[in-house]
């Protein structure tokens, strides 16, 4: 079976159009149902309007990234930096940890690391730590999902987040 199944995928590669297709398919194009996609992105095309090009917004602000992140822990007692935004996660991991956060009803700040390559290295920097969500609470680097959700199965995490829990619910009453 095994045998066959290699030859009907060698035959199908053999059916592939010349050498154009598979040379856009290398480069990081590739076409399904006659709609073309590509996976990466232009680097100074000149043809493309100022208004759309990405922007750094710490670069023209003067603030650094690292004062940038080590602001946004001190404001937030429970910060994630992640993949998307708190409403609409982009990968399972992130999604994950926001579910773990959102069952203590606490407030969370987030910044999506998708959004900004050198924030995100910035925070790996930072935390001295290479993957996502990063997720810090009260200014200390905790760690990503598995931590969080560990932390909450052993009930650490509702003692760590259980003062910022009576602070939420003071200030809106």
């Amino acid at each position: 079976m095994a045998r066959s199944l290699s030859n009907m995928l060698f035959k199908g590669m053999s059916i592939l159009p010349a050498t154009n297709s598979l040379k856009t398919m290398v480069s990081g194009s590739f076409c399904r149902k006659g709609m073309q996609y590509s996976t990466t992105v232009p680097n100074d095309d000149p043809d493309t309007h100022d208004d759309f090009k990405p922007t750094n917004k710490a670069a023209t602000s003067g603030i650094s990234l690292k004062d940038i992140v080590e602001q946004d822990i001190k404001e937030n007692p429970v910060m994630i930096y992640m993949k998307g935004v708190p409403e609409q996660p982009r990968c399972g991991f992130s999604s994950l940890a926001v579910r773990v956060l959102n069952e203590y009803n606490v407030h969370v700040g987030a910044r999506n690391i998708l959004e900004d390559q050198e924030l995100k290295n910035a925070v790996k920097t930072f935390s001295h730590w290479p993957t996502f969500p990063q997720i810090f609470i009260k200014g200390e680097f905790v760690g990503g999902s598995d931590i969080i959700l560990n932390m909450h199965q052993t009930g650490e995490l509702k003692d760590k987040l259980k003062d910022l829990t009576a602070e939420d619910d003071a200030q809106e009453k």
